[in-house]
This record gives C-alpha cells, structure tokens and sequence, in this order.
C-alpha cells in the first residue's frame, strides 16, 4: 500500500458470512416466498428516481452497491470488500470483490464503477439524490479491481452515501433497458413483471457473495388495506411488510400461525407544505398550519397508537435528534391569531393531495379536519402513486399540502436543494449543509446537525408529524426478515423457511 495512504478500515464481513452460513442448519422447507407490499415501483431504475418502492425490491436483492446498510443501519461492504483514505481525507481507494458478474454475465469491474459514478454526477443525471455525488471531482480506473475516488474536500461520510439505493452499480452494457429489466450483481436476477400486480425474482446461481437461501422470491403489490388483511389471512402472501392496517395487528399476532415484528424506519412523516406558493411562502401561514396540528389524534387515528412524534426532519432514535415538537405544539388559538395577523382572507381553500399509503389517507382525513377547525379548507385529491410522483413530487409540484413519509437516512440534507418539491430557500441553511459535508470532528459535525434541524423547525417549513414505524406481519416459520428498515430495503437474501 502507498505510504500516502491510512488504512481507513478494512470492514470485515466474517460475522456476516456466519450469520448466513448460520442458517444452512435449519430445516429448509419451501424454496419460495410471496411478499406482499402496499407500493408498487412505478419503474425498475433505482438511480433516476426517488420512488423509494423501487428500492424496496431492487436494493440488495437484485442490484449492489460500493458499500451495503445492515439491518442495524450499520455501513458494510458491498461490492467494495475494504477501502483505504488518504491522511488528507480527499482519496478514497476501493478494493472490489473478485469473481462478480452481472446477471447477463458480462464481468464486474472498476470500469463499471466510474461509468456509475459518473452518470451520477454528470450535468445531465437524472438521479433523486444527486447531492450524494456532487463532492467527487475525479473517479480512476487504476486496475480491474482498484477503483480511486477523488473528492473536492474530506467527507467521513462517503461510505455512507454509496450505501443509499441510488448508488447502486449499474453497467452501460444494460443501462438502457434498467426501467424494465434491471441487471445487477445480487443474489436474485430479476425474472418478470406483471404491471399492477406482481415482480418475480429468481436465484442467481452465481452470485459472487453468500447465495440466497430462496429459489423464488415474488413481490405482491397490494394498495387497498382491507385486501391486504384478506391476503395474509389466507395464505396467500407469506409476508407483509410495512402493513397497512394497523388495527388488524392484535389480531395476527393472538394467530399462532403469524408473528407480528415491530420496528424502526427512517420515515419521518410530514405534512409538506409548497413553500414556493402563496399563502405557504409566508412563514406566518406555515406556523399557522404547524399548530393548527394534533399529532398525537394522527397517531392515534391513522396508526392506532403507533409512531413517534417528531418537531423536525430528524430521526428520534439519531443520537443527534433535537426534541422540537414543543416549538409547533398544538395551539388552534394561535393558528387563528398567526392566520389573522398574515392577511389571509378565511376561509382558505388549499390542495392537497394524497398518495396510496394509509397513514397518508386516513391521517390526511385527520389532518384536514384539524385545519378546517381554524378556517383552512383542503381539497382532497386521493392520487395513485406514480400520480404523485408525478404531478406533486417532480417539475409540477402541483399542491398546496400532501402527507409523505421520507424514508432515505438521513435525508434532511432535502432542505438545501431550493427546487425540491416543498421549495424551501434558506441561503444560511444551504451554508449549515455545506460546512456539515467538510467537517470530520464528532463534536462539530453533531452541533451543525442540531443547528440544522432546529432552522428548519424555527422556519415552519413542514407539520412534522410522527416517526414511521415498520409493522411486518409474516408467516410463523419464515425467518431472517429485517425487523427496523434503515433504508428502503425488503432485503430477502438471508430470508427462509424455517420448518
């Protein structure tokens, strides 16, 4: 190793690997699996868009990245094996994983790494979380295994940003056909698509790295919850996950046939308000807005009890989250004043519009009975989700209000783009993100996250509702299913049947 170079560290994966190898001891009943989601992709490229149901089937399973989350949240190797830092933190050297191939069996190598990189951050990347690029400034071909990544300045956090769903290895032999048929290095290759139905992966036979303990693994898209219970109940879908009805849960878990596992997400879950267009770009009205809000009728009304509130954009379980809910308690006399004290003539027509999920729906029907309460009339507009995406999410961001969970980690670096959908401008904002990105000390780096999330609380840009949590119902005798999602993932490569 060059004497420039400190070995960073070279991530172990042993533990991993014997955790798998683990579960080669049980009995192995069924080789297959039906997996039932509430959210359909509305494509298959998980580096173009931030529909985060395309990375709940794709991440890991089919597609890889430089580096890999666990089920803790922890940043392990992915087609990366270990990677060294320069002393100047500016240098980042991958070691890859020897033996890859894609699943139409062209090689894996460094070539495909810097074709990746760079479509990120070129000018013309349609990429959802482009920011995570944007410090690299030259990616190196040294050899077929050796891939050197150069930085515009230090960031410790650069493993972590090529763990995300949009960091994941594509190759230009395939690229053009990733929407439909996406071609990866994971342990299942992507077998078919039923539109408005159902996605078939089946198990790579030569995957690089520990195999899938599954010979077929089908998503099941089920938007309606009623239908859900009813699939569940019957056999039908083996697990659910992030399930919609929270109230049938009582019920799965008195079934010795079912389990019932609680747990954690990233999802901070909003009220997102277009700051872009009147009466929301006066700070006055969001505050209005913020207090006008029950959380905990939210919480109880639309997920039966489960979530935690929240007064930021920030995980509750973050060492470095800020306890902001005070700052937009619920205080409908002084939503009235603040409405008042802005001009706003009442009654105040607004849109919003909902996507499928039903902590949207139900606590969008909570959340505009509230408003009502102080003279703010939403118009609701219940909207499929490629709806959604497309006419609130991307270039039209035509709504007033909409209820969304933001299920990336750590994502609150969203509120520094002026042209994301909720169009929040804050130049001293943008300055907080800025030092964060080039900062290494602990200490330093956990004050500006604070500072962060306390100017995005003190400006009203969002209602900041409640932490999503992850309710998975499945199947007694299957085993190894994530119980928390640290990212976007309904990970199924250690998944099996235990019987």
């Amino acid at each position: 190793m060059n004497d420039k170079f400190t070995k960073a560290a070279r991530i172990s994966v042993l533990a991993l690997g014997a955790a798998l190898a683990a579960t080669a001891g049980h009995a192995q009943g069924k080789m297959d699996l039906t997996y039932g989601l509430q959210l359909e992709p509305p494509h298959l490229d998980p580096t173009s868009d931030a529909a985060g149901a395309i990375d709940q089937v794709l991440y890991s399973n089919v597609l890889e990245g430089l580096t890999r989350f666990g089920p803790d949240g922890s940043v392990n190797p992915g087609l990366a094996r270990s990677w060294d830092v320069s002393d100047d933190g500016l240098t980042y050297t991958f070691h890859l994983a020897e033996g890859v191939t894609f699943h139409d069996g062209t090689d894996f190598d460094a070539e495909d790494v810097k074709f990746t990189l760079d479509r990120a951050r070129a000018e013309d990347s349609t990429n959802a979380q482009k920011p995570l690029f944007a410090g690299i400034s030259e990616v190196a071909v040294i050899d077929p295994l050796t891939v050197v990544v150069t930085l515009s300045a230090p960031d410790g956090a650069f493993p972590f940003k090529m763990a995300w769903g949009d960091a994941v290895i594509v190759a230009p032999e395939s690229i053009d056909q990733i929407k439909t048929h996406p071609v990866g290095t994971g342990a299942f290759t992507f077998a078919s698509r039923i539109q408005g139905d159902s996605i078939e992966l089946d198990r790579y036979a030569e995957y690089w790295g520990e195999p899938a303990l599954l010979d077929e693994v089908t998503f099941k898209f089920i938007s309606d919850p009623s239908a859900a219970f009813a699939s569940v109940m019957a056999g039908d879908v083996d697990v659910f996950a992030a399930f919609p009805a929270p109230e049938n849960l009582p019920q799965f878990d008195a079934d010795p046939r079912f389990k019932v596992l609680i747990g954690s997400t990233e999802g901070e879950t909003i009220l997102a308000m277009n700051n872009a267009r009147e009466p929301f770009s006066d700070k006055r009205v969001r505050e209005a807005v913020a207090h006008a809000i029950n959380r905990q009728d939210i919480i109880d009304g639309a997920m039966f009890g489960y979530g935690t509130p929240i007064g930021t954009h920030f995980a509750p379980h973050n060492p470095d989250y800020v306890d902001l809910t005070d700052m937009s308690d619920y205080d409908p006399e002084k939503s009235r004043a603040l409405l008042e004290e802005a001009g706003v003539t009442l009654p105040l027509k607004v849109k919003m519009t909902l996507p499928p999920p039903s902590y949207a729906r139900r606590g969008g029907e909570i959340v505009a009975a509230q408003l009502r309460a102080v003279g703010i009339e939403p118009q609701i507009e219940n909207v499929e989700w490629a709806q959604w995406l497309e006419s609130t999410f991307r270039n039209a961001h035509d709504f007033d209000l909409t209820i969304i969970s933001h299920t990336e980690p750590m994502d609150i670096n969203i509120y520094a783009n002026p042209d994301y959908y909720f169009g929040y401008d804050n130049a001293d904002f943008r300055q907080v993100l800025a030092d964060l990105d080039v900062e290494s000390d602990p200490d330093t780096r956990s004050d500006l996250l604070k500072q962060a999330q306390t100017t995005i609380a003190e400006d009203y840009v969002n209602g900041y509702l409640f932490q999503l949590p992850l309710h998975t119902v499945a199947n007694r005798a299957v085993e190894g299913l994530w119980v928390n999602a640290p990212t976007q993932a309904a990970d199924v490569t250690g998944v099996y049947w235990d019987e």
